[in-house]
């Protein structure tokens, strides 16, 4: 029997819906957040979730079999990916990080590449529910690279130094981030 969400139900709502069965991984859990979020409205993620058609069916069967998710994002949101020059690098990047071990790699990737488009801190537009939850989904699936992030970096600036460090571009004029008066805007609290 499919569970229908339905419009007007809100994301605590949503979420009790899609945990309706047992979670398979820890990325269920994050996938349940971000699906209710969606469909809430919350977030940035586009149609699919940033996901093409195919891999959305495949995502929702996997993990979400008894629930009817719709395809289009309630938020309206319509990023353009042509504006974003640097996904094949963050897509890169996250591979080359990535559990060889989980499935649902590709799923994740492209969801997170998604938010990345947004305009909030990264957790806010992939529609998670806290900075701690993202901190946690980065470290199971790209657990070297969120390694790397020892200084506690907001995870999109931290994704984006990434690139740029890969590029040999240092764009920051301090000698280290130490000393730097845009210290709080990449490492204050977000939440």
């Amino acid at each position: 029997m499919s569970t229908a969400l339905q419009p007007q139900d809100n994301r605590e709502q949503f979420y009790s819906r899609l945990k309706s069965k047992p979670m398979v991984t820890p990325n269920h859990e994050w996938l349940a957040c971000m699906v209710a979020s969606w469909c809430a409205g919350q977030g940035v993620l586009p149609d699919y979730l940033g996901l093409e058609s195919e891999q959305f069916n495949e995502l929702k069967k996997h993990f979400f079999p008894d629930c009817s998710i719709p395809e289009n994002a309630s938020s309206g949101s319509r990023l353009d990916f042509s504006r974003m020059l640097e996904k094949e690098d963050l897509v890169n990047l996250l591979k080359h990080y990535c559990r060889p071990d989980t499935p649902e790699m590709d799923w994740m990737i492209a969801i997170i590449v998604a938010g990345c488009l947004g305009s909030d801190h990264l957790w806010q537009d992939l529609g998670l529910w806290s900075r701690s939850q993202l901190t946690a989904m980065l470290q199971y699936n790209f657990p070297e690279l969120a390694a790397k992030n020892d200084q506690d970096m907001k995870w999109k600036k931290f994704l984006y130094k990434q690139l740029c460090e890969a590029e040999g571009l240092y764009l920051c004029r301090a000698p280290s981030c130490d000393v730097c008066i845009d210290y709080p805007k990449c490492y204050g609290s977000e939440e």
